[in-house]
């Protein structure tokens, strides 16, 4: 069991690390132009996060229905899965470029964007949403390739096209001098060469499926109907996930243009260990849901406790080198020193952090596998309870601190509920 999750998260985590390294690389791009830039970028990547994040049940709610068939070895509910998750991909990415508009100004209203820096923000927003059917399109696939077991091919997808795109954006931004403007572009470009990625690898390897595939089988409503409760139910978790950053981002820029840069740079370290310590939790996705489909239920439970043995012995090196090292790193994203001491003051919850919030991201990759939607949706309701009664009792004297605070709680409190619901309803009767 230890060498199949091995099997598994090692290929996440080295693939999902990379997508940090990505706002990583522009971060640093827009660090070396000025605060402005560095706030800019950052609160335009989080209105698309605020976005996509909501739609990751492309990506989730394809795991764990696939990888339950996979356990079932029902071929055509793994094709027909894929199918059905990529035309609900393609029509919601044109309905995001449709909305633009109202999209961008609602992010900026919610983001609370300064206006001096708003058409900067535009700047970046009004390219990269050209990029969403694409983005959507490799959510089905990725999700689709960890429930069939393969973490090969997001490996794959991932580092290539996250090389393509900080290739571009560093082209652009330094030898054509595009600014934000290049960021954009170098994402819009990654992304299509992304999903075409996709595509290929899925017809080298298992276009042997498509023979059991079926339109009808797409569109039968009883399907397509347990599809979109699964995914409605973890939409509304995300959504509330991504209200709770969009927050932090907000109370972040009320604070001023040092407290954004800095908390921009802070969250970045988050990426960094949410990332890594996903690919135990996908990789718990892609077991826990076979083992469900074929029933076996002591398989999932040894998968559930090592997968948490794994992902907290991994919080605990990053929570280490945040403490050891954690000023060096900050100047891997800006050179500008009074940024860097309005950071520093506030590392010490980077140290907190790995351990409070790891348990959450284990548990939902369990969930996400169990299928558990409805149960991961009520806990967080629960949690994010806990996050705002948490800032607006004891976080708003603190400041940043109290903002910081209220965030590490509300993830500890995620984790908890989780467990308690888990402990309480047991495997097959979460739903």
């Amino acid at each position: 069991m230890n060498k199949e999750i091995l099997r598994l998260a090692i290929p996440n985590i080295i693939s999902n690390i990379s997508v940090p390294l990505l706002s990583t690389v522009d971060t640093a791009l827009m660090g070396q132009l000025s605060a402005a830039h560095i706030g800019a970028v950052g609160l335009g990547s989080m209105i698309f996060n605020f976005i996509y994040w909501n739609f990751g049940f492309l990506r989730m709610g394809t795991t764990g229905i696939t990888a339950q068939a996979f356990g079932r070895q029902d071929n055509k509910a793994i094709i027909n899965t894929l199918g059905r998750s990529a035309l609900i991909s393609f029509i919601i990415g044109l309905l995001i470029i449709l909305f633009q508009w109202p999209l961008a100004n609602t992010g900026n209203f919610l983001m609370q964007v300064d206006p001096e820096i708003q058409p900067m923000v535009n700047e970046y927003i009004f390219i990269r949403i050209w990029a969403a059917p694409a983005t959507l399109g490799l959510y089905t696939f990725m999700g689709w390739f960890f429930g069939m077991q393969n973490a090969t091919f997001p490996l794959i997808i991932t580092v290539l096209g996250n090389i393509v795109n900080i290739i571009l954006s560093y082209l652009l931004v330094h030898q054509y001098e595009m600014g934000i403007t290049g960021v954009a572009l170098g994402t819009l470009v990654a992304q299509y060469f992304s999903l075409v990625l996709a595509i290929l690898l899925f017809a080298i390897r298992y276009r042997s499926y498509l023979k059991e595939y079926s339109t009808p089988a797409i569109l039968k409503w009883e399907e397509l109907q347990s599809f979109l409760r699964i995914n409605a139910d973890i939409f509304l978790r995300t959504f509330l996930l991504t209200v709770s950053f969009g927050f932090f981002y907000s109370k972040s820029s009320s604070g001023g243009e040092m407290v954004l840069a800095a908390n921009v740079i802070l969250l970045q370290f988050v990426n960094w260990m949410s990332y890594g310590i996903d690919g135990f939790a996908f990789a718990s996705e892609s077991l826990v849901g076979k083992y469900k489909g074929a029933q076996d239920k002591k398989s999932t439970l040894k998968a559930i406790r090592l997968s948490f043995i794994w992902g907290m012995g991994l919080a605990i090196l990053y929570s280490l080198a945040y403490l050891i090292a954690g000023e060096p790193l900050l100047r891997i994203f800006t050179n500008k020193q009074e940024v860097i001491s309005v950071a520093s003051s506030y590392l010490i919850w980077l140290v907190i952090f790995p351990i409070v919030g790891t348990p959450c991201y284990i548990w939902d990759g369990i969930y996400i596998g169990l299928t558990a939607s409805r149960s991961m949706r009520n806990m967080m309701i629960l949690s994010i309870l806990v996050y705002f009664l948490i800032y607006y009792t004891i976080g708003i004297p603190l400041e940043n601190h109290g903002l910081w605070l209220a965030l590490s709680l509300f993830m500890l409190a995620r984790g908890i509920f989780l467990h308690i619901e888990f402990a309480r309803k047991g495997i097959f009767k979460l739903n």
